[in-house]
């Protein structure tokens, strides 16, 4: 695999993070596309002397994936930043007021898909290493590495859990990592994640015996053993939530029959549900509990689980703690501790090392008109320096 190393590196290389961002974002890297993101990160991580690994991973039946991992210096306490230069698809492009991959700046906004979620977040983490390593005549106190992905916001197979089987077999294992994922819901301070919920998707399939509906004695109806068996779900709450997250929910998304006669009861029905879960639960203890509530209904059925990750909790200490003390610093307010929102990369990490998120405002992620205010993605990169500061120390 290519590794790209730190001859000639430049300690005196400084990196604007506004201007990194906006060249990020003019890389068109919708998952799976590398688009051009990798490359300028890896050449940029080099002249500032990192230890770049670009990693290819691919498996039957999908997309092969540009993923890099880069390191410099080799002592600890080693702070890894994580991120992903994958962007989800634009939408309609004749929607936006700039073109979604001109990383144009305009009226004190860096405007582009990826600005928020979360190349500016990958900017800022560089510009603050950058400094860093600039302040130490290019050989910082411990080590800094960045692990990148190109896969997040896709199914997330050949992305970072490669990576990181990969740096356990090479010994590169942190001591703590933070992902640059867009966690502040108004203002930067406001909050950073400890923790994420798991997700656990279900197919239930009733089985039921066609017939017509003048004979329902002749029949089966499996829709009616279907709507007893969601029943005591049907409220949507599963638990009171714990001390760190919100009540775990089971959310039913679609229920499909495809009979188009009104005189025939089908053979089969099919829900399909997702389950947000709390740390008072597991995939398997959550799949043991819907099968023996569906046991209870004395149907036949058949029920297929898949969890896209567990719940994990990196319990509050001197992670969060250096992260609240860096923003208070810089922004004058302390984030919140929180572990609400969707799954990311952290699901992954947490099996590593302790991991939190902490990124840029994410009021525009995922929309037309992604943007964030460049005084944001400034006063990250402080925030990111103070953080290295203090964790390196």
């Amino acid at each position: 695999m290519p590794e790209a190393g730190n001859e000639g590196a430049d300690s005196t290389v400084a990196v604007d993070a506004v201007d990194f961002a906006g060249h990020l974002i003019r890389c068109p890297s919708v998952t799976p596309a590398e688009g051009g993101a990798i490359d300028v990160l890896e050449s940029t991580l080099g002249a500032l002397g990192f230890t770049c690994h670009r990693l290819r991973f691919e498996e039957a039946g999908t997309d092969p994936i540009d993923n890099l991992y880069a390191r410099i210096g080799t002592a600890a306490p080693h702070f890894c930043f994580a991120g992903h230069t994958d962007v989800v698809p634009v939408g309609d492009a004749a929607a936006w007021t700039v073109g979604p991959f001109d990383g144009a700046v305009r009226d004190g906004l860096l405007w582009g898909r990826g600005a928020a979620d979360m190349k500016g977040g990958i900017a800022a983490f560089v510009a603050a290493a950058a400094r860093i390593i600039g302040e130490h005549g290019g050989n910082p106190p411990g080590s800094i590495s960045l692990l990148i992905t190109g896969d997040e916001e896709g199914p997330a197979v050949n992305g970072t859990t490669k990576v990181l089987d990969w740096m356990e077999a090479a010994g590169e294992i942190p001591d703590a990592c933070v992902v640059g994922e867009p966690t502040n819901p108004n203002a930067l301070g406001d909050m950073m994640k400890i923790g994420r919920r798991g997700s656990l998707t279900g197919t239930l399939t009733v089985l039921g015996t066609q017939g017509h509906v003048a004979y329902p004695h002749l029949a089966d109806n499996p829709i009616h053993h279907l709507l007893r068996m969601l029943e005591p779900f049907a409220h949507g709450q599963l638990d009171e939530g714990t001390a760190h997250f919100q009540p775990s929910t089971l959310a039913v998304t679609t229920i499909d029959v495809g009979n188009p006669a009104s005189n025939v009861v089908p053979a089969k029905a099919t829900a399909v549900f997702n389950i947000r879960f709390n740390d008072a639960h597991n995939s398997q203890s959550l799949e043991r509990m819907l099968r023996d509530s569906f046991d209870q209904k004395g149907a036949r059925y058949e029920l297929v689980t898949s969890c896209s990750g567990e719940s994990f909790l990196t319990e509050p200490g001197r992670l969060s703690t250096l992260i609240a003390d860096a923003a208070e610093s810089v922004v004058g307010r302390r984030p919140e501790l929180s572990t609400t929102g969707g799954t990311s990369d952290a699901r992954f990490i947490c099996r590593m090392c302790p991991v939190v998120e902490f990124g840029l405002v994410g009021q525009t992620m995922h929309k037309v008109d992604e943007r964030v205010a460049i005084a944001d993605i400034r006063s990250l990169t402080d925030i990111y320096a103070a953080l290295l500061r203090r964790f390196l120390a």
